[in-house]
Parts: structure tokens; sequence; C-alpha cells
């Protein structure tokens, strides 16, 4: 199946954040973008791929000790930003070292519990909002969400999360996610 660990915003933060990207909408150019649902907005950790189900009890029980061996923090959803001109995102603020440091917990207890994982890379903390399979100049939407700044809560707990791909073929169909297991923080 094909998971990544993430860190589930609560619902009060998904809808502050849905309400400030609903003008973005009639932004030029916006309908020829692919939105993410508020459903599947999500902070990835670290993506794993596609993992072997024999690898699946050693990945619980390691996410479950990363998990244990981090405090909770807090984090809020801030501003916006883009990779190049596809990738349109929300950024996070609050404890960010301690956010690297859980994700770098979770690339670790998956490379240990064998998932071949992709070389490491510094982590940048984002919430994908929308893709554009063309090069789209993305400035007024990151400009539009400069001053966002969204309440803070506390992370309690991440998330292993199965993707399940659309189909084929299927226009408008999206990834779906579902939960496959979770961990609290710092127990």
């Amino acid at each position: 199946m094909r998971l990544f660990v993430a860190v589930l915003p609560p619902d009060p933060a998904v809808a502050e954040l849905r309400r400030a990207v609903a003008p973005l909408h009639d932004l030029p150019g916006a309908a020829g973008m692919r939105w993410t649902g508020t459903d599947a907005w999500h902070f990835t950790l670290a993506f794993l791929g596609v993992v072997d189900d024999a690898l699946l009890p050693e990945l619980h029980e390691r996410l479950g000790r990363a998990a244990r061996r981090t405090e909770r923090f807090p984090l809020r959803i801030h501003r916006g930003g883009r990779f190049d001109g596809h990738v349109l995102w929300a950024g996070a603020a609050g404890a960010l070292d301690t956010m690297r440091l859980l994700a770098e917990r979770a690339d670790a207890a998956a490379r240990r519990a064998g998932v071949p994982m992709d070389e490491h890379r510094r982590y940048t903390p984002h919430l994908t909002l929308a893709r554009s399979r063309t090069d789209t100049d993305l400035h007024p939407y990151v400009e539009a969400l400069d001053s966002f700044e969204g309440a803070a809560w506390e992370v309690g707990e991440i998330a292993l999360v199965r993707s399940n791909l659309p189909v084929a073929g299927v226009p408008g169909e999206r990834p779906r996610y579902e939960v496959v297991g979770s961990w609290s923080l710092g127990h």
C-alpha cells in the first residue's frame, strides 16, 4: 500500500484556511489548477511510497517509538508559498524545529523498518493547496495568502495515511486518504 506519515490539522484550522483559500478560486488561472480537497489537507512528515505489508508491524512499532520520543508542540498554518510554477501551498509556524525533528524521526523509523526511502532532503513543512500541470504564475496566490495567520493548536499525534490513487481516466477524481494508524506524541 502507498503510505505517508503526516500531521493532520484539526477541523478549526482547516475551516480557517478554507475561508482564506476560497477567494483564490476567483484569481486568473484558478480554473486550470487542481485544487486539493480540504479533507486531504495535511503536513507530510515522510513519504514512504509503496510499502510491503510484511513491513507494517515493524513500521507501526517504530513510528510509535518516534512519536513517544517527541513532545507535543504548537503549530499554526502560516502564509503561503510555491514550488516552482506547479505547486501552491500553505506554510507552518510554531515549533518548526520540533516538527523537523519529528519528520527526521519518521523517516528514520521507516528506514529502520526496511522501507526504501528516497534520498534525504531538507524538510519544508507545507500543506498542498493546488497543483498545476503547466507552469503557472503563482505569485498572485502567494501574495493573497501573505497575511494569513491561522490560530495555533497543539500537535498531539502523527498519522500513518494510506493514499488511494485516482482511477486513470476518471475526470476530476482525486486521491483518497485513509488513516491506517496514529500515535500520540510524548507518551
